[in-house]
């Protein structure tokens, strides 16, 4: 349906869309996968931070977060696309694939400013990295959709600060209360 809808929206403005070969099941799967990759491994990094302040203990959270909610989220889609009874096998295992794919790979991206600088900018980084990712998803995805796309992509950065405020103040409040 998106990829179907993404190329006749971009046939009626005459530059056809080559994505059209990709299966909405795959589309679903990345773009569920990388989302949540952004929203939940963020989350995790600056609440562990907020907390910690170790580097070791936030590696050790984004690899079990790329290990743990990878499976999570694959079956979660797995089994949203089994209830709406309307893809074949075929599809919703593609679907699911795609998501944990997504999902463990994106995440273990984030380990990469966390190796090579000093945790705090490694978590400046990891923000500046996951919202210009998210901003570029979600601008693709609205773009050819009824809803101007910059609100879209607004609307979806909100969301993701929101994430990274809370997890920051829940891990000061932790700090706080457990120190």
């Amino acid at each position: 349906m998106l990829t179907q809808s993404l190329k006749e929206s971009r046939e009626i403005k005459g530059t056809p869309l080559e994505v059209s070969t990709v299966k909405e099941s795959i589309v679903t799967g990345l773009c569920f996968g990388l989302t949540s990759a952004i929203i939940t491994t963020l989350g995790l990094m600056v609440g562990l931070h907020s907390f910690s302040g170790s580097k070791l203990v936030v590696m050790g959270g984004v690899l079990t977060i790329a290990i743990a909610d990878a499976c999570s989220d694959a079956l979660g889609i797995h089994v949203s696309e089994e209830a709406e009874k309307v893809h074949t096998a075929k599809e919703v295992w593609e679907a699911t694939l795609a998501t944990f794919v997504a999902k463990f790979l994106f995440a273990l991206t984030f380990l990469v400013p966390v190796v090579l600088f000093d945790l705090s900018t490694a978590i400046l980084i990891g923000i500046g990295y996951g919202f210009s990712i998210l901003a570029v998803l979600s601008y693709v995805i609205a773009r050819d959709g009824p809803e101007n796309p910059w609100k879209v992509v607004a609307e979806h950065l909100v969301i993701a600060l929101i994430v990274v405020v809370v997890t920051h103040e829940v891990g000061d409040w932790i700090s706080a209360t457990f120190s």
